[in-house]
């Protein structure tokens, strides 16, 4: 990486943008419910980290090959894997739905940036097999992330949990990464143990004291293959499956780690539950 976040001035900016992205998933949790659009989650994401003193990380963004990112929060519905937008269809959300919340913040130049996968109104076993392997499998991770050891340790975790204990799938080619006062950097995280030479270059760097980074597994119900949509952002599960995405944001220290991101686990599965 090159800049490790070591100054108390800089862990405080690192924390105070973490913690605010919690909070805005806190608020979605009374807000989320079948009946809201895609438009109306993002315009309350949008108020709410107005009221936080942020701003979205995520609006305007600009990746090679795609057009600047529409929305203040990414919006990932059932099969859509990642970088969902509220363009993606007018259609109210229905009960049983899934969707994907993806929060980036700007505070004071820092950013926070985690995800976390709700069921709308009610859940089916199928799907929460799919959520609780996905909670689990981030769990995994993290413990398995201890400051001198490799990059590959955080993959071999997430691997075991998704695919060889619960038969999921992982999607390739998309993970974690470094973060800061950018919302993108080096280390690249992959949530798969690569198997071909050269596959992950960075498998091998080892987690060092200082270093920032967001870790996420996308898994989903079906294949791990993905495809998207000609000229816009969103990324869809090729066989039509369920997915679910968990990110946390983790600052490394000499002797640990630090989620800074760690409420996230008290969200729940399931919102906007009639009754």
């Amino acid at each position: 990486m090159k800049t490790l976040v070591r100054k108390a001035a800089d862990v405080a900016g690192a924390r105070a943008s973490a913690s605010r992205v919690y909070k805005v998933h806190e608020a979605l949790v009374d807000m989320l419910r079948p009946g809201v659009t895609l438009a109306q989650v993002d315009a309350f994401v949008a108020e709410t980290l107005h009221s936080l003193d942020s701003t979205s990380a995520f609006l305007r963004y600009r990746a090679s090959g795609y057009p600047p990112f529409p929305s203040h929060s990414c919006l990932s519905p059932n099969d859509c894997v990642v970088h969902g937008t509220h363009l993606m269809h007018d259609e109210p959300l229905v009960e049983g739905d899934l969707l994907s919340v993806d929060i980036g913040v700007k505070h004071k130049g820092w950013i926070g940036d985690a995800a976390w996968t709700y069921a709308l109104g009610s859940i089916s076993d199928e799907d929460q097999s799919l959520l609780t392997t996905g909670r689990a499998s981030l769990a995994a991770g993290l413990e398995a992330i201890k400051p001198g050891r490799p990059l590959l340790d955080w993959a071999r975790a997430v691997q075991q949990c998704v695919e060889t204990e619960a038969g999921m799938s992982l999607v390739r080619g998309l993970g974690g990464h470094g973060y800061g006062r950018a919302l993108h950097g080096p280390p690249f995280i992959s949530n798969v143990v690569p198997s071909a030479p050269g596959e992950w270059p960075d498998a091998f760097r080892t987690w060092t004291p200082g270093m920032l980074v967001a870790v996420e597994p996308m898994l989903n119900l079906g294949g791990h293959e993905v495809q998207g949509i000609p000229g816009g952002w969103p990324i869809l599960t090729k066989d039509g499956s369920r997915s679910a995405h968990y990110e946390a944001d983790v600052l490394v220290h000499e002797e640990g780690i630090e989620v800074l991101t760690a409420e996230m686990f008290n969200l729940p599965d399931v919102v906007g539950a009639s009754g």
